[in-house]
């Protein structure tokens, strides 16, 4: 045995192998933090794609299974509501889930708030109702919270014009006494991701011209 060999290893190598130990673990624990990093993207990325899936079905079957039933009356003018559209708020009837309701037609308050959350309140179609009473998420009534974290919502509506063609979209639906030929729903979250647009057919829409009149001469009611 060589006398170096017998003397152990010298500082200047036990160093060298520290250094060289510190950098593996380092790069060991970049390359997990990466990937923890990449996982957690993946896991938020497909939550918050099944949520806009989730908040998209439930709006498409409740549009699609809008129903034609007043659910309120202008007290001054005794003109029927049947929905009432603007850019950030619905109310139409359609019946409930059997998980949320007890059957039977049921008016839906949709709208969005300041804060950027999407909610809609729920109450029995009465139709000798006042537009106040119609008025659910003013008044404060219990509300379910559809999303949150929105920057922007955009409701839009399309009828027939006055040629009986599909019009232009809309910002707001006039005609309350009728029932949109479509609507459009437009959502961007906080983050600037922007949500597909949402386009629902209204099944038992009558056609109505949109901010036209009807037939008759009726006048548009505004919301």
């Amino acid at each position: 045995m060589s006398p170096r060999r017998a003397a152990g290893f010298t500082l200047i190598e036990v160093l060298l192998a520290l250094v060289l130990l510190a950098a593996g673990l380092a790069l060991a624990f970049a390359t997990l933090r990466s990937t923890t990093a990449v996982a957690t993207r993946g896991e938020d990325m497909a939550q918050a794609s099944e949520r806009m899936r989730a908040v998209h079905g439930y709006l498409r079957a409740r549009l699609a299974s809008a129903q034609p039933i007043v659910f309120a009356t202008d007290r001054s003018t005794l003109r029927q509501a049947r929905f009432i559209g603007a850019p950030q708020r619905m109310r139409f009837v359609a019946d409930l889930p059997d998980y949320l309701g007890y059957g039977g037609p049921y008016l839906h308050d949709l709208g969005a708030d300041d804060s950027g959350r999407l909610q809609v309140a729920f109450a029995v179609a009465q139709p000798d109702a006042s537009l106040e009473d119609a008025d659910l998420l003013a008044r404060g009534l219990r509300a379910e919270r559809l999303a949150d974290g929105l920057r922007a919502v955009r409701f839009r509506y399309r009828g027939l014009d006055a040629d009986n063609r599909l019009g232009p979209w809309q910002d707001r639906w006039e005609t309350a006494e009728l029932l949109p030929l479509q609507v459009k729903v437009e959502m961007e979250a906080v983050n600037g991701g922007r949500w597909p647009d949402l386009v629902v057919t209204l099944t038992r829409s009558e056609g109505g011209a949109g901010g036209g009149l009807l037939s008759g001469g009726t006048q548009p009611m505004l919301p």
